[in-house]
């Protein structure tokens, strides 16, 4: 069968990507949007990356270090993955007028990826996804990302070290300037989570207000 991927999202649903580092509160924000969404009949999926397919599970595994393989066949992976998903998950719902709630995208191919592959090869590789209609990427610092992951669980995985989060979290912001034309609202995620909470909300429910009034325009 063949799949074509857009360049821009044409349905009714709307793709909101959350980004941020590991241990800023992406994974929270994102359950937490769907939930409230859904709360208010505005039907919302939540879409999560790596997924939890055969292809996300090999990822999963890489990043934990139960087998390794190159840089380049990771981010390979990641694209299989996320082409996989917009196939099977999201596609279909935003077709079907659902949001899509997704816990990382193509951004985060690029901030991770960059650390070892090559920069343009990256971009080719992801320039035709979908674009989101919301960006938003939760900004806290390398430290304090890092103090949450060791309270919250007893080993680290491949990413998750001060000197490559730090380059990390560079590359997202270079990620931003040359996806320039996408909608990238940045979040600072060193505030209580319900202060956070509302920021998210407020800037999603302009989005879908905004979708709204046009339609009524139309």
């Amino acid at each position: 069968m063949e799949y074509i991927i857009l360049n821009a999202n044409m349905n009714s649903g709307k793709l909101i990507v959350f980004e941020g580092l590991d241990g800023s509160g992406k994974s929270t924000q994102s359950q937490l949007l769907v939930k409230n969404l859904n709360q208010l009949q505005k039907k919302s999926f939540l879409s999560v990356k790596p997924t939890h397919f055969l292809i996300g599970g090999l990822i999963r595994s890489r990043l934990a270090g139960d087998w390794t393989c190159t840089s380049d066949c990771l981010q390979s992976l990641f694209l299989a993955d996320h082409l996989f998903s917009l196939e099977k998950e999201i596609q279909p719902r935003l077709k079907e007028g659902i949001n899509v709630i997704s816990d990382r995208y193509f951004y985060s191919t690029y901030a991770y990826g960059a650390l070892d592959c090559d920069k343009e090869w990256l971009i080719t590789m992801n320039k035709n996804l979908p674009i989101p209609d919301l960006t938003i990427f939760l900004d806290l610092s390398v430290d304090k990302c890092l103090n949450r992951i060791k309270k919250e669980r007893l080993s680290t995985e491949l990413y998750e070290q001060y000197d490559k989060l730090a380059k990390i979290r560079s590359n997202y912001f270079d990620a931003f300037k040359i996806f320039s034309s996408t909608n990238v609202l940045i979040i600072d995620a060193d505030r209580p989570v319900d202060e956070i909470t509302y920021d998210i909300h407020e800037a999603v429910m302009q989005l879908l207000l905004h979708d709204y009034e046009n339609d009524c325009i139309m």
